[in-house]
């Protein structure tokens, strides 16, 4: 999938960045201080995209890494948030009401404790291991799901017995899994 940033992009960044500074100072929500990176690094797997998602969930949103940079991105999408920690769930609260983010969902409970729905995409940022996140995220894919993983190295150890791919930049191996695993 091609990436096409709107018109916008940099200056919705530029703003996000000033809401996150803001909070951090009192809540320590990351520790991440080039944004460009995260920016960088939440966006570069568009293009392994098969198919432009409708639907989209993010487990584990934390500071909103990478789903708010895609959701900035992927406009006509739907995303729903799924952040249990309440400092973390307010802030993605505040960025979306803030930023009149009207495609975010935010959701201040784990994933496996919400009603399911078929989504076409899951992401989650080095979470958990593939596995467990696969089980906890049951209900919300089936075949047609796209699931997006941010990981570090080691990963190959947790993708055994399932089909998908590993795209790798820099230190990032972005693993695209599709299909049902029940």
């Amino acid at each position: 999938m091609k990436i096409d940033k709107p018109s916008d992009f940099n200056e919705k960044v530029e703003k996000f960045s000033e809401i996150l500074r803001k909070f951090n100072r009192v809540h320590n929500l990351t520790n991440y201080k080039n944004i460009s990176e995260i920016v960088d690094d939440s966006i570069r797997p568009l293009e392994f995209l098969e198919y432009y998602p409708k639907t989209a969930i993010d487990v584990g949103s934390g500071a909103g890494f990478p789903a708010i940079f895609l959701a900035f991105i992927l406009k006509d999408c739907s995303w729903t948030l799924f952040e249990p920690n309440l400092k973390k769930s307010s802030f993605l609260s505040y960025v979306k009401a803030e930023m009149n983010l009207e495609n975010l969902n935010v959701k201040s409970e784990k994933i496996e404790l919400s009603s399911p729905f078929i989504a076409d995409l899951i992401t989650s940022r080095a979470l958990m291991k593939t596995k467990d996140l696969l089980k906890i995220c049951k209900g919300f894919h089936d075949e047609k799901t796209q699931i997006l993983l941010y990981k570090g190295s080691g990963v190959k150890d947790e993708i055994v017995g399932i089909d998908a791919k590993i795209y790798n930049f820099k230190n990032r191996n972005y693993i695209l899994i599709g299909g049902y695993y029940g």
